[in-house]
């Protein structure tokens, strides 16, 4: 007979003390439990003591939590929260460096527990830990392990960071500013500072103040990578909490110091791996600078602009050595007016008359005539080239450089993302960014030639002007997928893929993805299916069992923390618990918590995630709600919360988790890896029926003939002299002959009147 729910086996261990094998009853008060457990051992003062988890984080035993105890688990009976409390807050008051220094490093590591946090942050222990930091002289091991318990005790969010004293602040700012102090300390100081900076303008100020732009490029100079890390994490908080004008001069400076040159060599082309982190930062870094271009590209162009009428004069005249305005031309104001809009015809203005209306349209508004005015003042000769070579042109076969202009600028605003906001998890940065200064204005340098050398190869006219657009826009996402790592190897590759590339690429996966719609090769999918299904479900289950390393994200900024999971191999047990970083596959042993696949009772995805509503409104993210989904375990219906890492590891562990659950299978990569497969499988089994058409409705049965006296009878052979002679048949031969007449009369319907 099972046991109830409400009862749970553990097992309890003291030190020094044979350990006690419960049966923990749900209903009964902890503190009753408690007193049971210390009767055992006749241990007096039952109050003193608590229950902890003996694997793993070592969590503390509550009323509140208590309910996540699971059949088989080890606690450990220890000295409880307030106690422990206690005697660490005396211990790093104590006057041995010794005593205190233990004691702080205890406390970092009690401080990652709920319950203890809150018992030493009631008894005043910040206090403390503050005073330690503004009057100690220590930069070491001691110093290092209060950092680490104020970040530990600050990550609970008990207390606000915007009652941290202006002393204290400033004595960390003085470690990220110290040549002289160890690395460790400069770490965990960057990391506080980063968590401050979000929280408040004044602290923000305070901050960028203290800690200057110049400083924060020394430490992304050093060879430590960790202190890389968490210089740029400050160096990216700093650029999000800014208005948009500091955020332009702090990026004009970063440019003057050379930032992108200097990550292009020694980040993204150094010999260590690029880690998660750093290439999640490296996005950040990339889109703010790309948003840099959104106040133009929400710009309209305003034809009562003396600026801006100039910039667009500034293209007429680089292009054309107008005798309107040569010297000594007598010409009339209609007369001039005349040529200046012929000019700007053969530039490619739709409105020739009046140019400025074509730049009405935002986005790409200002951006596109910035773009034309930077491609003709740094690409002189090409950019004549470009509008005289087409001034020469039929008019239906010339290419418009501006309208081409503004609509290559929406495109790459598009596919770069200008203007969007930052996501939470990305990490896709395109190498090439950082090796180049005005990135967005050279790429559009080398894509607006491409628009004429697509033009050309398509033989194009005015009225395919979209579908060149299209054909580009295809070029450069396909090269840009390649992550070509400079804009050199961007403009080979993207000119190597002319027209004829892109209609091959074009013509094979549609090759790929086409299907025979016949009906008997319909019938013959739909035979495959449940075969193909199953494969795909012991992928998903061998998949669960190799395991994920998924990372701890809360509202309030990126996590360093890691944690793992994996489906035990005889897919009856999921198993997880927190890693350390650089672990990549844990051994099953090493992860302390369990949930039993028969005690899953649902899976969540998305918006219906508990995690994902109990962030605000206005901090969701759109890629983090894409990523989220949980599994709902036990009568109580506790939720292990997930945030994949990718949205290939979200479909896997979705379908994963359906198939134990022994739902439908719904990701988009399910779709896909079944289509795959039974394009192949079907490409394998009509391999035989290549270039044979197959009809649409099987071939019509033919009627019963009117007798079976069709076979050749081999009784009889030609005699010598020409006469033919009756020949016995063997009796081998008449039973062949009577298997043939049963085989045709089974096959084509009832025996024929007419005997054998």
């Amino acid at each position: 007979m099972p046991p109830p729910k409400d009862v749970v086996k553990i097992a309890i261990q003291m030190v020094g003390a044979i350990p006690q094998l419960i049966e923990l009853q749900q209903t009964k008060p902890l503190a009753s439990v408690l007193k049971d457990v210390c009767d055992a051992w006749s241990l007096p003062n039952a109050e003193r003591y608590a229950l902890q988890y003996a694997d793993g984080r070592q969590t503390y035993i509550t009323e509140s939590n208590r309910g996540e105890i699971k059949n088989g688990s080890i606690l450990r009976l220890t000295t409880s929260p307030d106690q422990e409390a206690e005697q660490l807050y005396s211990g790093i008051q104590s006057n041995n460096s010794d005593v205190k220094t233990d004691s702080l490093k205890k406390l970092a590591s009690l401080s990652q527990d709920v319950t203890f946090a809150q018992e030493f942050i009631n008894r005043n222990g910040l206090k403390q830990i503050f005073y330690i930091v503004e009057e100690g002289n220590d930069t070491g091991e001691m110093l290092a392990h209060t950092l680490k318990a104020f970040m530990e005790l600050m990550e609970h969010d008990f207390v606000s960071w915007e009652t941290l004293s202006a002393a204290f602040i400033k004595k960390i700012v003085s470690y990220v500013n110290m040549n002289a102090v160890d690395a460790s300390v400069q770490q965990l100081s960057l990391s506080i500072l980063e968590n401050m900076v979000p929280t408040s303008r004044l602290l923000f100020e305070l901050v960028k103040k203290e800690v200057t732009l110049d400083r924060l490029l020394t430490h992304l100079q050093v060879t430590n990578a960790q202190l890389q890390l968490k210089a740029m994490a400050l160096l990216i908080a700093l650029l999000l909490a800014a208005t948009d004008a500091e955020r332009r001069d702090m990026m004009d400076y970063l440019r003057e110091k050379n930032i992108r040159q200097f990550i292009h060599k020694n980040i993204i082309h150094s010999s260590e791996p690029l880690g998660d982190e750093m290439a999640h930062y490296l996005y950040v870094l990339q889109s703010v600078s790309l948003n840099l271009c959104e106040r133009r590209m929400r710009t309209s162009m305003d034809p009562y602009s003396q600026e801006q009428r100039e910039l667009l004069q500034s293209l007429r005249q680089t292009a054309f050595e107008s005798e309107s305005e040569a010297p000594g031309s007598n010409f009339s104001t209609e007369r001039r007016r005349s040529l200046c809009a012929k000019e700007f015809r053969k530039l490619g203005f739709m409105n020739n008359s009046n140019p400025a209306e074509d730049l009405r349209r935002a986005p790409p508004g200002l951006l596109a005539l910035d773009n034309m005015v930077y491609f003709s003042r740094h690409t002189p000769n090409a950019y004549s080239r470009f509008v005289l070579e087409n001034s020469s042109r039929e008019d239906k076969h010339e290419c418009p450089f501006a309208r081409s202009s503004i609509q290559l600028t929406l495109i790459l605003c598009e596919i770069l993302h200008v203007g969007e906001p930052c996501s939470e998890t990305a990490q896709a940065f395109y190498p090439m960014f950082f090796g180049q200064d005005h990135f967005f204005e050279e790429l559009f340098c080398i894509c607006i030639q491409l628009v004429n050398k697509t033009w050309k190869e398509m033989r194009a006219t005015q009225e395919d002007f979209d579908k060149v657009l299209q054909v580009v826009r295809e070029q450069i996402t396909r090269t840009l997928s390649l992550k070509p790592t400079s804009l050199e190897l961007f403009k080979t590759r993207v000119n190597a893929l002319n027209y004829s590339e892109i209609l091959k690429l074009r013509q094979t996966e549609r090759l790929h993805q086409e299907e025979t719609l016949a009906v008997p090769v319909l019938q013959l999918r739909e035979r495959l299916k449940p075969e193909l299904l199953e494969l795909i479900r012991q992928q998903r289950l061998l998949h669960l069992c190799e395991g994920t390393l998924f990372r701890k994200i809360s509202s309030r900024r990126r996590q360093d923390k890691l944690w793992y999971c994996r489906l035990s191999p005889n897919h009856k047990v999921l198993h997880y618990g927190d890693v350390e970083e650089g672990v990549d596959s844990p051994p099953i042993e090493s992860l302390p918590e369990k949930i039993p696949v028969a005690d899953m009772k649902m899976l969540l995805m998305g918006k219906e995630c508990p995690h994902t509503k109990e962030k605000s409104s206005g901090k969701q993210n759109k890629d983090v709600l894409e990523l989220a989904f949980s599994i709902v375990y036990d009568v109580e219906e506790y939720c292990l919360n997930f945030i994949a890492p990718t949205r290939y590891e979200f479909c896997l562990w979705t379908d994963g988790v359906n198939v134990l659950l022994g739902k439908e299978m719904t990701s988009e990569r399910m779709q896909t890896d079944l289509d795959v497969l039974l394009s192949m499988e079907l490409k394998l089994r009509l391999l035989d029926l290549e270039n044979i058409s197959i009809p649409d409705t099987p071939p019509p049965v033919p009627k019963p003939p009117s007798n079976l006296n069709f076979c050749y009878d081999f009784s009889h052979a030609e005699h010598p002299r020409g006469r033919r002679v009756p020949r016995a048949r063997s009796k081998s031969s008449r039973r062949i002959g009577r298997r043939c007449a049963s085989t045709s009369a089974s096959s084509w319907g009832p025996p024929s009147s007419t005997p054998w």
